[in-house]
């Protein structure tokens, strides 16, 4: 397999951590987004939304967003499991995940932290407050869920599952920017615990072959 990624991007660190907790080797290419070469055309070749991470198969066929691939990667290699196998259990991870993938990475990923700058002419540090916010905003949301869960090592239960791969890169990028991340108890031991796992810790940006120190 071949992974599509840019070191910085979360959901590109997403799915390396699931090729990780899975065991799996991929060829690793990077896409470098702020040098534009997501917009080349070499590769909408591969991915006709220009985003990352896409992951190509061994037989040549391109998948492409991020959740849909750690689903697949779930289906076709089920060990270790990333999702429950109760369906309740299941939706409840799912929603962990996608408070994450779909209401809090959408309002600061790069291409909106750019449009705010370049196309409305936000200063930078207003930028830096509106990530920060909504980061913030978030997380606040997904230490509220977790209070409901019963208590557990990870995000939920005792293993990594299909949150905690959403969880990590989203303290990493909120790391760069400052957050706040005091009054989050279970949510930030959740992360250090994924912090000592080998998985989490292979798959970061230091790690990666295209980082820039």
């Amino acid at each position: 397999m071949k992974l599509f990624n840019y070191f910085r991007s979360s959901a590109s660190f997403r799915v390396r951590i699931a090729l990780a907790l899975k065991g799996l080797p991929y060829d690793y290419v990077p896409v470098h987004l702020v040098k534009g070469e997501h917009k080349q055309e070499k590769y909408a070749a591969v991915s006709a939304s220009g985003l990352v991470p896409a992951l190509e198969l061994d037989d040549g066929r391109i998948l492409s967003q991020s959740m849909a691939i750690i689903e697949y990667l779930d289906e076709t290699h089920p060990q270790p499991p990333l999702l429950p196998g109760d369906a309740v259990a299941r939706a409840q991870v799912r929603a962990l995940a996608q408070l994450i993938a779909c209401e809090i990475h959408p309002l600061n990923n790069l291409r909106v932290l750019k449009y705010l700058v370049r196309d409305l002419k936000v200063e930078e540090e207003a930028k830096n407050a509106w990530y920060r916010h909504w980061v913030r905003d978030g997380l606040e949301k997904y230490e509220q869920e977790l209070q409901r869960l019963p208590a557990g090592r990870y995000s939920f239960g005792n293993t990594p599952t299909l949150a905690d791969c959403c969880l990590v890169p989203q303290i990493f990028n909120g790391q760069r920017f400052s957050v706040d991340f005091s009054g989050l108890p279970r949510t930030m031991a959740a992360f250090e615990v994924c912090m000592l796992h080998p998985a989490f810790l292979n798959a970061q940006p230091s790690n990666c072959p295209d980082n820039e120190a």
